[in-house]
């Protein structure tokens, strides 16, 4: 077998593990592995503005197409602005395997140039991390990453690569199976706990359906929906799980938690089996904990035996995949007889629907209309904020349209990234991405990327000139003192006591424009028609299309901080 350097065998390896893209960007430690890229045309490199944005756009890309993503870093201050990402990533079980470079094996520990221990640094955010320390292990070292980012709960892997561990020659063989001690995901169900929590529910009055990310993360939204229509039993949603079920099917509630509808809290809080899969019952959903669902019985199916009783004790344990675990629950439906809880239900979105006050000015809700309307094959994407929250309640989600976002992070700055991500993995499919003017200026740089790519993705910034879902606990929790949340706050409004504002910076038309995008601003309804009718008719740049919103514009309903799912704030 010929000998090859790490750098060639590297390139091999992602050549046949499939990559079609690797987001990268270049430094003094990995340089000899992007002049091995150079000289191959299998792989599609995309060079990013700013690492942080490369490992969202590699994460959307995995999320939308259920291929592992794959980044490359240098060194230093190039792998820690992967932190966020891979904390992102960790916390929704996305798939990566990212490249980190790395001085020389003796130079490690001496506080070298750009040196610093990222394996340790990102140890409790990836799911795997390692240094390779010697030449002959750098192919296993590659196959079992892609294999444990990929299997079990997925998640993100890292592997850090000491330059001359890199420059070093060796067998050019990698291997096409892989064996690690100690990691064996579980790949079966154990049938006899699925036939006690199938006992359970039948036998329930007032059952009902948690649905979480792990539910389309698996591939389970079919099996998951013919239990549905077999049994009648209502479903709720986390965020991460909105869609699992079609957000038109008559049995589904809503979101539930802390900006989750009326009904849907409320049929938490007096349902009496609650069958939960692939969730992690974290703080956002459940409020306080002794009191969430205080009359069920709890089944919880996760792949992930550390996420089980964890937050919520739980009755009836089932560590499984979704889909093998729905799949075999599938064959043990019947219809419920729940025609009475129901009824109780119906009773309590009549009370209180999911619908948002009529205003004269420009709403959040119109826009999301307008998008519900005009795209129904398409990816959306969030930003984090209010208006990821608006869109969590008010989009559509049917089998055809996805919706992806940072849920369990929450972290600003990944819509216009995951956009760009998302539309390379999908490049037959319309992505909107919804941010905010706070979100879209923490990676604005990527404007460039999506222009060079030639992405038609299409922006929509709901500007309402604040960190809006901040503001919105300052009004209701902290008598108004909007401390750091006004985004047109400087020098003019401190001279005078914030009696005076400077216009608002940047002109985002204007800066879109100098990227080579399209930029439209919409100040009224009547102009968002025409504006994403634009949008769409412009098919080799991205748009951006800025929302003039009302500051006072808020997100209803909520939970009080350190409240229960009964404590929720109404929109009066």
């Amino acid at each position: 077998m010929e000998q090859i350097t790490g750098n060639r065998l590297l390139v091999k390896a992602l050549q046949e593990e499939g990559v079609e893209y690797l987001f990268g960007y270049p430094g003094a430690c990995t340089i000899d592995l992007s002049d091995e890229l150079y000289q191959q045309d299998l792989i599609k490199i995309v060079v990013p503005r700013h690492e942080q944005a490369l490992v969202h756009e590699a994460d959307a890309y995995a999320r939308t197409t259920g291929k592992v993503g794959v980044c490359l870093v240098t060194s230093g201050p190039g792998a820690t602005n992967l932190v966020t990402g891979l904390a992102t990533a960790n916390y929704d079980s996305v798939p990566l395997v990212c490249f980190t470079g790395q001085v020389a094996r003796h130079l490690i520990g001496n506080d070298a140039f750009q040196e610093v221990d990222i394996v340790g640094i990102t140890r409790s955010i990836t799911k795997y991390g390692v240094t390779v320390r010697q030449r002959e292990d750098l192919g296993r070292i590659i196959k079992e990453a892609f294999y444990i980012a990929r299997t079990g709960r997925p998640g993100p892997v890292l592997i850090d690569l000491p330059k001359d561990v890199m420059a070093e020659t060796g067998s050019g063989v990698y291997p096409q199976t892989v064996n690690i001690r100690g990691y064996k995901p579980n790949t079966s169900v154990h049938t006899g706990q699925l036939k006690k929590a199938a006992a359970a529910l039948f036998k329930a009055r007032k059952p009902l359906f948690l649905a979480g990310g792990g539910v389309i993360i698996s591939g389970a939204r079919q099996e998951f929906t013919r239990i549905v229509d077999k049994t009648g039993i209502p479903v709720v949603t986390t965020v991460m799980g909105r869609g699992a079920v079609s957000t038109d099917h008559p049995c589904y509630i809503g979101n539930l938690g802390m900006h989750g509808s009326y009904a849907a809290n409320k049929a938490v809080m007096n349902c009496d089996l609650l069958f939960s899969i692939g969730t992690r019952f974290n703080d956002r959903i459940t409020g306080k904990l002794h009191a969430f669902a205080p009359n069920a019985q709890i089944v919880h199916i996760d792949i992930d035996t550390a996420s089980i009783s964890r937050n919520i004790q739980v009755d009836i344990p089932i560590v499984a995949d979704a889909k093998a675990a729905l799949t075999k629950m599938d064959q043990m439906a019947e219809p419920a007889h729940v025609e009475e809880w129901n009824r109780e239900i119906e009773e309590w979105k009549k009370e209180h629907p999911l619908r948002a006050k009529a205003r004269d000015a420009l709403s959040p809700v119109d826009i999301i209309d307008e998008i519900n309307r005009r795209f129904d094959d398409c990816i959306l994407v969030t930003d984090v904020g209010q208006h990821q929250m608006l869109v969590s309640q008010y989009a559509q989600v049917t089998p055809r349209k996805q919706l992806i976002m940072s849920g369990g992070l929450g972290t600003m700055g990944y819509g216009l990234p995951a956009g760009i991500g998302a539309r390379l993995g999908n490049p037959d499919r319309p992505v909107v991405v919804v941010t905010g003017d706070g979100g879209m200026q923490m990676n604005i740089q990527e404007l460039a990327t999506a222009v060079l790519e030639e992405l038609p993705v299409i922006v929509c910034i709901f500007n309402n000139e604040y960190l809006g879902m901040v503001r919105q606990w300052q009004k209701l929790f902290y008598d108004r003192r909007y401390s750091m949340t006004d985004l047109r706050a400087g020098a003019l409004t401190r001279r005078t006591g914030f009696a005076e504002h400077p216009p608002y910076t940047p002109d985002f038309v204007k800066l879109a424009e100098s990227y080579g995008a399209k930029g439209l601003r919409v100040r009224t309804r009547e102009e968002i028609a025409d504006a994403f009718r634009q949008a769409k008719e412009n098919t080799l740049s991205p748009t951006v299309i800025e929302f003039l919103i009302d500051p006072e514009e808020m997100v209803y309903p909520m939970i009080q901080p350190g409240g229960t799912l009964e404590d929720m704030v109404l929109d009066s």
